[in-house]
């Protein structure tokens, strides 16, 4: 039997694809092993949104070369969509599959036994990429991220995600519930909805984001469902209505705003305005006082001057939000951006990204504190360190509990108790409560 092994680079939707095309090997009969491991095959999925994540694709290509000299390394996902050539030139790669091919992958292992002179490359034109491969991650005994989406046809002038997965497409909600069951059937408790643009879900079927969401609260074998993030012009009043009131969906928001800079978004190309931001912020907070708001945002975008980062800084500082997720501008190819003037100074990004990080962590704090003193309900995960159990509560608070081996992969009513030094939260469960 052969043996393959998978490493993911990136974001929940590439860990959802990594783990379905793992699948099909074990339904073909590989033997799929840990990375680390020695193995025959081993294949990368990667990232393109930041230089940081190419140069991580030839780190790893390096490490699996060092494991077994006589694998063969195949790199499929968005780095491989958009840059080919470049990666077939990374001295140890065998195989490269654009976005059309990687759900592939079992197809084209045999041209690797009859070509072994050359590198092979499968790389079409992102236009023809149309069809939605659905599928789910596996391995977490707590939570599955659930593809529920995949493109998007925005062109944000600094992204260059839609050349590296194609336009918005998805399943009929029927298919997609027909998925969610059988991620349900493997045993975890939290369903992660993720996607490129996930509330663009249905535009090819005439069905949109609000009634995936209706029908997934009825879904049985599942605690609760996450949104993973979704865009503020996509979150609409009646997904937050019905998120306040639902059976599984928690009141946790991720929300990408990336400026708050109303020239800079239009720069951007974004499809809102700060005032709608704030709108949707203030909508969340009134319908779910205890509700988790999370933010990306970038800094250093050209034309970014100290003024519009103070506009954002401070729009931030106001926002009833929880934490943010900052990004330094990386310039890409083949993005509007790249040709914009006003390139920002590495050093100077460098200080605005402290400064927000800072701000971030004194939000989560805050939201923690808030919190103390009330009972939530938490899936535990499981051991980061000896005799310690972490999880995480319904509206994100990251938890720890003495190690109970019992308690993982349940729903437990906890009282969140105090900030520990390490920026999580001390609790104890509510049934050893004294009343």
């Amino acid at each position: 039997m052969s043996s393959i092994a998978f490493h993911t680079l990136g974001c929940k939707l590439n860990f959802s694809e990594t783990s379905t095309i793992g699948r099909q090997a074990r339904d073909e009969g590989f033997e799929v092993v840990e990375f680390e491991s020695p193995a025959d095959i081993y294949v990368i999925n990667t990232c393109s949104v930041t230089e940081n994540a190419d140069r991580k694709c030839r780190r790893i290509v390096k490490q699996a070369k060092k494991t077994n000299p006589l694998s063969s390394v195949i790199i499929i996902g968005c780095y491989a969509q958009l840059k080919p050539k470049e990666i077939s030139e990374i001295k140890g790669v065998d195989m490269v599959l654009g976005a059309a091919e990687k759900f592939n992958l079992m197809a084209h292992l045999q041209e690797l036994e009859s070509n072994r002179e050359e590198v092979i490359v499968h790389n079409a034109n992102i236009k023809e990429t149309r069809d939605f491969v659905p599928g789910f991650s596996f391995g977490d005994r707590t939570r599955t991220f659930l593809k529920v989406q995949d493109g998007c046809d925005y062109f944000c002038t600094f992204c260059t995600i839609p050349l590296a997965r194609g336009e918005s497409r998805s399943q009929t909600i029927e298919d997609t519930m027909k998925v969610a069951q059988e991620a349900a059937a493997t045993g975890v408790s939290e369903i992660v909805l993720t996607g490129v643009n996930i509330g663009d879900f249905g535009i090819q079927h005439d069905e949109e984001f609000y009634d995936l969401v209706v029908s997934l609260d009825d879904l049985d074998g599942v605690d609760r469902i996450r949104i993973s993030s979704i865009e503020p012009n996509l979150l609409e009043d009646r997904i937050i209505e019905f998120v306040s009131h639902s059976k599984r969906f928690v009141p946790h928001f991720h929300v990408p705003l990336q400026s708050g800079s109303n020239e800079l978004l239009k720069k951007m190309r974004r499809k809102y305005e700060r005032e709608l931001y704030a709108d949707r912020v203030k909508h969340i907070k009134t319908a779910m006082p205890d509700a988790c708001i999370g933010v990306d945002v970038i800094v250093g975008f050209p034309g970014e001057t100290e003024e519009h980062f103070m506009e954002t800084y401070e729009f931030l500082r106001d926002l009833d939000i929880s934490y943010l997720h900052v990004f330094p501008y990386s310039e890409r190819p083949n993005t509007t951006a790249k040709k914009l003037p006003g390139k920002v100074k590495q050093e100077v990004k460098n200080e605005r990204v402290q400064m927000l990080r800072i701000l971030s962590e004194k939000k989560r704090q805050a939201f923690y504190r808030e919190h103390l003193g009330t009972e939530r309900e938490v899936l535990f995960e499981g051991s980061d360190r000896d005799g310690v159990m972490f999880g995480f509560t319904d509206n994100y608070i990251r938890v720890e509990l003495p190690f109970d081996e019992t308690l993982i992969n349940q729903p437990v009513r906890v009282k969140l108790d105090m900030i520990l030094p390490n920026g999580h939260v001390g609790c104890k469960l509510a049934s050893e409560i004294l009343v």
